[in-house]
């Protein structure tokens, strides 16, 4: 178990508890100590919902370790059952928890027997797998759980829909603008003449999954969730799905020009070139705005790039083939799919990093002093120590990143949303002009710029007064110049001469 200042992906159990509360009328029942039981309140804090299913905690206290849970866990399925009648409970387990080393799928069996709705444990495993590995295998679980007891029954449904038809697959709660997302997807496929079959995880219900097979084909937009049940799909239905994010209008394009590709395998005659052309030229924004003298001040500006896989490599893409902007370093926390990022981003950029330590992305920013970084909000809170604005493009996430106004990252005004992003990230050409001109507006002493707040050198008064005469755009960078310039060479504290050495060292 690894403990953590921050965390990039949470614990298994969240992932769980996101699918599980994503649908209707399904209920988590999660077998903690207490502590564990934060999700609740991360959910109503961040989620601007008025009713979402809560979680039920089955605490694990000093009677249960004496006792054992088997009595105790079966209760609160069956309680809940009767006061919330549920379609499906699902049982989860902790980290902490999962210590007892407790059979609880012999729980859920015992439950079953008294309870009218479905019990399911979620099956991962909460040592090797976190919360976005944890969230994919629930989806398919739940999903192959319903499609077998609907083959069971023979109500599997036979035949795809007359006309042709998506499933969306991989909108949960507290994902980065999943919900806006989904409508700009959504009316994607509306104006492509394409029904949207089902949605799921979010706003779905445990009933409806049966009626899956019946769409043309799938779309896992999200590279971290839904992936392994359209992968499930595929090999039970020999449905085929597109897994390209259509995010940018390059991506955009390449996804559209797959879905025609798969439609007509299956006998449909279309052609979404002229389709394609009008949104780039006339809806997108973007690719007008890439050529504009706008744009083409950022061409050349260095950027620092991190986050999941999806939106990190499709931030990458967007940043150096589209609006001309050098991506220094491209990066990761998704360790478990490091080839597959690998493999999209590497031509894009001068350097990989997969890393889920903070520091090391942290340290790996200072060490680049880019112009602008797009990251989660830890990279932002780096970029605030070294004065290096940051858009957030990835979780983790913080309630400014639920926007109540329409802000998809997806399909054709999502490229508007992302060319706002990316351009009001930067210092613009203006700002630095006129920085340079009136040295700013930075009254502040500061000269502890850094990712560490400490400081192991001094300053002589004269230095500091120096530094302090520095304009404050460049101030941290040179202030970190010269102390790098110190340590190398084990020198306790700044003078004006060490200062005036630094200068002449770097060129400067």
């Amino acid at each position: 178990m690894k403990l953590a200042y921050w965390m990039y992906a949470g614990p298994a159990h969240i992932g769980t508890l996101r699918i599980a509360s994503s649908f209707k009328n399904v209920h988590a029942i999660m077998h903690a100590p207490l502590g564990d039981d934060y999700f609740n309140v991360m959910r109503s804090m961040l989620e601007r919902e008025r009713e979402f299913t809560p979680v039920t905690i089955s605490v694990v206290d000093r009677n249960v370790l004496a006792r054992g849970s088997q009595e105790k866990v079966v209760d609160n399925i069956t309680r809940k059952d009767q006061e919330e009648t549920p379609d499906l409970i699902v049982l989860t387990p902790t980290c902490t928890s999962s210590i007892l080393q407790e059979d609880l799928q012999n729980f859920v069996d015992r439950a079953q027997l008294d309870s009218k709705g479905d019990v399911m444990l979620a099956d991962v495993n909460h040592y090797r797998v976190n919360e976005l590995q944890a969230g994919d295998r629930t989806l398919q679980q739940i999903v192959e759980f319903y499609i077998e007891k609907a083959r069971k029954k023979g109500e599997l449904p036979e035949g795809k829909t007359e006309k042709p038809s998506v499933n969306i697959i991989g909108v949960s709660t507290l994902g980065f603008h999943n919900q806006h997302d989904c409508t700009e997807l959504k009316r994607l496929m509306t104006d492509l003449g394409i029904e949207v079959n089902a949605v799921i995880p979010e706003g779905a219900s445990v009933n409806e999954l049966k009626n899956l097979p019946k769409a043309w084909f799938n779309l896992a937009p999200y590279r971290e969730l839904g992936m392994m049940t359209v992968e499930y799909l595929q090999k039970e239905f020999d449905m085929p799905y597109v897994d390209i994010t259509p995010m940018g209008v390059v991506e955009t394009a390449r996804c559209i020009r797959l879905i025609q590709k798969i439609l007509n395998e299956q006998g449909a005659d279309i052609n979404y070139e002229s389709f394609i052309d009008n949104q780039t030229r006339y809806v997108s924004q973007a690719a007008w705005f890439s050529r504009s003298i706008d744009c083409q001040n950022l061409t050349g500006k260095k950027a620092v790039v991190f986050g999941d896989n999806t939106h990190a490599a499709a931030m990458t893409k967007i940043l150096a083939r589209e609006m001309g902007i050098h991506v220094v370093l491209a990066g990761t926390y998704c360790k478990y799919d490091a080839d597959w990022f690998k493999e999209q981003v590497s031509e894009y950029c001068d350097e990989v990093l997969i890393s889920n330590d903070n520091g090391e992305i942290g340290d790996a920013i200072a060490r680049i002093e880019p112009s602008a970084i797009f990251g989660t909000q830890m990279e932002r809170h780096v970029g605030k120590r070294l004065s290096i604005p940051c858009g957030v493009i990835a979780a983790p996430i913080h309630i400014q990143n639920f926007p109540i106004g329409y802000s998809p990252f997806m399909g054709y005004e999502g490229t508007n949303q992302i060319a706002d992003l990316v351009y009001n990230s930067f210092t613009l050409g203006m700002e630095d002009h006129l920085l340079e001109i009136f040295g700013g507006h930075d009254t502040k002493e500061v000269i502890t710029k850094g990712i560490s707040a400490d400081s192991d050198l001094n300053w002589s008064k004269e230095a500091k007064g120096e530094l302090n005469k520095i304009p404050g755009f460049v101030r941290g960078k040179v202030k970190r110049n010269t102390e790098k310039f110190a340590r190398d060479r084990d020198i306790g504290e700044i003078t004006l001469e060490v200062m005036y050495a630094a200068k002449e060292a770097v060129g400067a």
